[in-house]
């Protein structure tokens, strides 16, 4: 959701508010209100201990949920030839999603929530590129965000240093990758 605020705030291309809101409920729906509703799913049925999913093998579900509304994003609301630039973002994301996957397997815990803020930072680095649009002080923030989300992750002892470092590539690198597609 916010990959796709800062893509209508930095981007130069004309959208009505009515094609905006539009992209903004459908993504909001599918990527918010879907997940909380499955969340209260999975913890009625004693698969899921609390929002943060700390237990390694109760990450399965979730990240197949994810992946799956992700891929109905991609096929069905954020096209390549209409939205490239979100379209790229999200299809990191996915690959993001399939990677934390498949460590699941392997037995090897990756912070999530690193995953989307180095996601969201190397996003929006790359649209203030792209569009030739000056957004220094927001990419500082995230900057700054992404040093936060790591100690807090840290001090709340949810991860070690080597959790914090998997998380982060794991976002950063897809969406760096991906970004030549595009920018």
């Amino acid at each position: 959701m916010f990959g796709t605020l800062f893509y209508f705030f930095i981007s130069t291309f004309y959208y009505t508010n009515q094609q905006k809101y539009l992209v903004l409920l459908q993504i909001g729906v599918v990527t918010i209100l879907i997940p909380i509703a499955f969340f209260y799913f999975l913890r009625s049925y004693d698969k899921a201990d609390n929002v943060m999913v700390p237990d390694l093998t109760q990450r399965k579900i979730p990240l197949i949920f994810h992946g799956m509304i992700i891929y109905l994003l991609l096929s069905n609301t954020i096209k390549e030839n209409i939205l490239p630039e979100l379209y790229y973002f999200l299809l990191g994301g996915f690959i993001s999603t399939i990677i934390l996957f498949v460590l699941v397997f392997l037995k090897i815990k990756a912070s999530i929530h690193m995953v989307g803020i180095s996601t969201l930072t190397v996003f929006v680095s790359a649209l203030s590129l792209h569009f030739e649009v000056n957004v220094i002080y927001g990419i500082a923030v995230l900057v700054g965000l992404n040093g936060l989300v790591a100690t807090s992750r840290l001090e709340s002892k949810a991860h070690t240093n080597r959790e914090i470092l998997i998380g982060f590539f794991i976002g950063f690198i897809p969406q760096l990758v991906l970004t030549y597609f595009w920018l």
